[in-house]
């Protein structure tokens, strides 16, 4: 077996006297999407945020590509350029032309020339479907472009592995499908993913693999046909049903 990409031993995350995460051990490999569920305040978007030190773990090591981000010699920046980061909010600079804000990390973070910089952003808004956008300015995008913007932001810098934070939450539902468009073509060109979201539908058809949290911890983990139609523990059963009912 290849290493993982991206390694979680014995995670743990405290705020004061809530420990958010207790003991979080993950795996994602090469290539894989892995989905993300639970209840609110189960930890969901604590754990991503650790994975790449936005949030200071209290305990444990995340390992990406071998190199612990924990370790004190470690370049957490350099390691960051390796890790794409999606937000439920866009983050998109309203001063900034679609291209400008994908090209801006490209420029000031990787140091590379504007023309370089420039045809390298015009390739990741083409994967996202907005090639024909990057020069128009936030406020004339909808949301879901401006979604599909901020991904192709992450992916001008050619991480290994995008971690997406409930990537849909602040979108219309109709502008939902698009956003999920584009990852079901990044999952088939191979790009590594970790999701937090509340897309089930999206989960069960495009996930390799399903993780469920709860207060903290993984419960159970499995293939998508495993969780949302065979999970073996009851709680996850009750999660699936209840959010079935809801369409």
């Amino acid at each position: 077996m290849t290493a993982p990409i991206l390694e979680l031993r014995g995670l743990r995350k405290r705020f004061g006297e809530l420990e958010v995460l207790r003991g979080v051990d993950l795996a994602v490999r090469r290539s894989e999407l892995v989905f993300i569920i639970g209840p609110s305040g189960s930890g969901k978007s604590t754990l991503l945020r650790c994975c790449n030190r936005l949030e200071e773990p209290s305990a444990g090591s995340v390992l990406v590509e071998g190199v612990d981000l924990m370790a004190p010699g470690t370049d957490i920046n350099a390691m960051r350029r390796r890790i794409g980061m999606v937000f439920q909010s866009f983050n998109l600079y309203p001063h900034m032309t679609a291209l400008g804000n994908v090209t801006l990390a490209l420029r000031k973070v990787l140091g590379r020339g504007r023309s370089d910089a420039e045809a390298a952003g015009r390739d990741a808004l083409a994967r996202v479907g907005l090639a024909e956008k990057a020069g128009a300015y936030p406020g004339e995008l909808s949301g879901g472009q401006q979604q599909r913007v901020a991904i192709a932001r992450a992916l001008a810098l050619e991480p290994t592995i995008v971690l997406f934070d409930e990537p849909t939450s602040a979108l219309d539902p109709e502008l939902v499908g698009s956003v999920l468009e584009v990852m079901r073509g990044l999952r088939e060109s191979g790009m590594t993913m970790l999701v937090v979201s509340h897309e089930m539908q999206f989960a069960r058809a495009a996930a390799d693999r399903v993780v469920f949290m709860d207060h903290g911890a993984i419960l159970e983990e499995g293939p998508p046909a495993q969780i949302f139609s065979a999970a073996r523990q009851a709680r996850v059963r009750d999660f699936v049903a209840r959010i079935s009912g809801h369409g």
